[in-house]
């Protein structure tokens, strides 16, 4: 039997960190609307690129693209977005799903959150790891993460990034 792939779609999207790259799969959702794959920035370490075979379509993310100037102008607090899910392994999807409960304007550290999971201190840098390979930044706030001593470390798309970001989120 041969698997039918869902196909690729993407969109860009100016923000104040500059273009967003989004990437989406056409029949992810049950209704076979376009959920989210990727969420990527200039510059990011491990960011997604558009790719041969995926089409361009502005409207497939219209939705999510509100959400993201909303978000940036400082009046939505909660992204309503369907994910697709699965593309990470079991840990990495249990760390993700504990970054979209962070909530908006606050910050937790990379010890409470493996205190939260259940991680050993030994595997503190696992978790570290799964937070890097989050595919959906800033809708999958791992921007909120910070070092014990509040120091800001780890941000796939950048340092600077990740400060704008929690500035933004203070302002509200």
């Amino acid at each position: 039997m041969t698997k039918v792939m869902a196909k690729a779609v993407y969109t860009t999207v100016e923000s104040p960190l500059g273009e967003l790259l989004l990437v989406g799969q056409e029949s992810a959702t049950a209704n076979g609307g376009t959920a989210l794959a990727s969420l990527s920035m200039p510059g990011q370490k491990g960011g997604a690129t558009v790719q041969d075979g995926w089409v361009r379509d502005d409207e497939a993310f219209a939705v999510i693209a509100g959400q993201l100037r909303s978000y940036f102008d400082g009046t939505l607090t909660h992204f309503d977005i369907e994910y697709v899910s699965g593309v990470g392994t079991d840990f990495q999807e249990r760390v993700w799903h504990a970054l979209d409960t962070l909530p908006y304007g606050r910050t937790t550290t990379y010890g409470k959150l493996a205190e939260q999971l259940g991680v050993s201190r030994a595997a503190v840098r696992a978790l570290g790891t799964a937070i890097g390979r989050n595919p959906l930044l800033v809708v999958r706030p791992c921007h909120r993460v910070i070092g014990a001593d509040g120091s800001l470390t780890g941000y796939a798309g950048g340092l600077e990034a990740k400060q704008r970001l929690l500035d933004l989120e203070s302002k509200n």
